[in-house]
């Protein structure tokens, strides 16, 4: 069952129900450079979110530090963004009677740096934080691909080991922010300039993975799900990439 909503060039697709008697951790990939798929789906309701998943309210997770910014921070707060920290996501997922999704962008800002058109590669073979959370309240996970995230952008050659990446890497772990050399068009020119590329986003929800409240997972159990959930993104993409102008050939690469 895909049932699309959109406006202008971002499209929300629907392949499954989602009880809204049940809380719901949405893992979205990639991050992008700037998250544009999440934001557009899940903080303006542009593209039909309440419609397509009715009694379900989404809430999108972001870096502590952008709460810290007068004046920004009240407009994220109002489109619906929370910190990025346990206890704010925590706080949605134990309200009794469901209907939250809490919406975490899994590979986090490093995956930014590796954000360009054609590439596929998604941080989350060490992204286990969010399947912990998942069974410590029950809250059930849905893998979220949102195809052409990456195409948006282009971005300075910056392979792993290069000393740009090497440096993007350091500061990205003393700020916790990523500094992706990014480019695209101009206003009224397409040569050069920081506005996105006009191209679509089809941001595709995935179906529910169940999740039995378990407060102290163990490593094994951890590991299960988190295998699991790897799987039902893969298959995700492989079963949507050909309506989207992924190539055959292509697939993901978790790292």
């Amino acid at each position: 069952m895909d049932r699309p909503a959109w406006s202008g060039l971002a499209i929300l697709v629907k392949t499954a129900d989602l009880d809204p008697r049940q809380n719901y951790i949405l893992g979205f990939h990639p991050h992008g450079i700037l998250v544009a798929g999440a934001f557009t789906n899940f903080c303006t309701y542009a593209t039909g979110f309440r419609k397509l998943f009715p009694g379900l309210d989404s809430f999108l997770l972001m870096l502590p530090l952008w709460f810290r910014a007068p004046f920004f921070r009240d407009y994220i707060m109002m489109a619906g963004l929370i910190p990025s920290d346990k206890e704010s996501a925590s706080y949605l997922l134990r309200r009794q009677g469901g209907g939250n999704a809490v919406v975490i962008a899994v590979g986090g800002a490093p995956e930014a740096l590796d954000a360009r058109p054609g590439a596929f590669t998604i941080l989350l073979a060490n992204k286990k934080g969010f399947v912990k959370l998942a069974m410590e309240h029950g809250a059930h996970l849905v893998p979220v691909f949102s195809f052409g995230e990456n195409e948006l952008f282009d971005q300075v050659e910056n392979p792993r080991g290069t000393w740009i990446r090497l440096i993007q890497d350091k500061l990205q772990s003393i700020m916790g922010i990523s500094l992706p050399l990014f480019h695209a068009r101009g206003i009224f020119q397409y040569s050069y300039g920081i506005m996105p590329y006009r191209k679509p986003i089809n941001t595709v929800v995935g179906r529910p993975i169940r999740v039995e409240k378990n407060e102290k997972p163990t490593v094994e159990e951890l590991d299960t799900l988190h295998q699991l959930y790897t799987e039902e993104l893969s298959q995700l993409f492989e079963e949507h990439k050909g309506k989207y102008g992924v190539p055959e050939d292509q697939h993901l690469s978790f790292v």
